[in-house]
């Protein structure tokens, strides 16, 4: 039966065309499309990746697969996505991206084992829950990962700049974060060992090279504007539109 939650009716709407109903397609239409995004996830996966390429790797709203390609270039052999979005696994399946599956991200949850994943991987998703439905997810998560394992977290960054256009980009889009308020829920959720990072310029290139330079002094700008304002350099402080969180769980 349809559902009587207002929430349930935008987002089946939404969902229903998440790739096509753009002014530019969300999914390229062959594996050329995902260069662009392969340098920021090569770089993530060397940072924040268990080195054993048989770790149990979760990705909750994996879209049309870029992360999972990626891990799969680099020999990870255990990793496995689903996306709420028939759309978006439908270009996983026909750029020929394996281990994508549709589903619900709280059912995949329930049905996985306690303790059984080194990572799960959530890149641009908890955005889309309420504050009461986070609190879910966050539980959830916490139950399937095993001690001491990651929870990798990307998310809009209300600290930045820009953050409103990450926050506001997508209708679906209830919520945005900072390095505190991120910290705060996970902290508070059993989980130990928050760090939050920038999404600065990967370098792989002269054009990203150039931009990296220009990040530098838009930066250095930032944290004077802050500290003008508030009498102290924040040199943690996170100016990116999005920010990358990685959380442990406790042992």
């Amino acid at each position: 039966m349809p559902s009587d939650d207002p929430r349930a009716i935008y987002r089946e709407r939404i969902y229903a065309g998440y790739v096509s109903a753009r002014d530019r397609p969300l999914a390229p239409t062959n594996l050329d499309g995902l260069a662009p995004r392969l340098p920021y996830f090569r770089q993530m996966i060397r940072r924040h990746f268990p080195e054993n390429t048989h770790a149990a790797i979760l990705e909750l709203g994996c879209g049309h697969g870029t992360l999972l390609y990626a891990l799969q270039q680099a020999g990870y052999r255990n990793a496995r996505g689903v996306d709420g979005s028939p759309e978006q696994v439908g270009a996983a399946r026909r750029l020929g991206i394996q281990g994508v599956s549709e589903g619900n991200v709280m059912d995949v949850l329930r049905e996985t084992s306690a303790a059984s994943q080194d990572v799960v991987v959530a890149f641009d998703l908890i955005e889309h829950f309420t504050k009461v439905e986070l609190v879910g997810l966050i539980d959830a998560v916490h139950r399937v990962l095993k001690p001491d394992g990651r929870w990798i977290i990307h998310v809009p960054n209300a600290e930045g700049p820009f953050g409103s256009r990450m926050r506001y980009g997508d209708y679906t889009h209830e919520l945005a974060f900072t390095r505190q308020s991120l910290a705060q829920v996970l902290l508070s959720s059993g989980f130990s060992g928050v760090r939050c990072f920038e999404d600065r310029p990967v370098l792989h290139g002269l054009k990203s090279l150039v931009r990296a330079g220009w990040w530098t002094v838009i930066r250095a700008g930032l944290l004077f504007y802050i500290a003008v304002e508030t009498g102290a350099f924040d040199h943690s402080a996170v100016f990116s539109q999005n920010l990358l969180a990685v959380a442990r769980r406790e042992m």
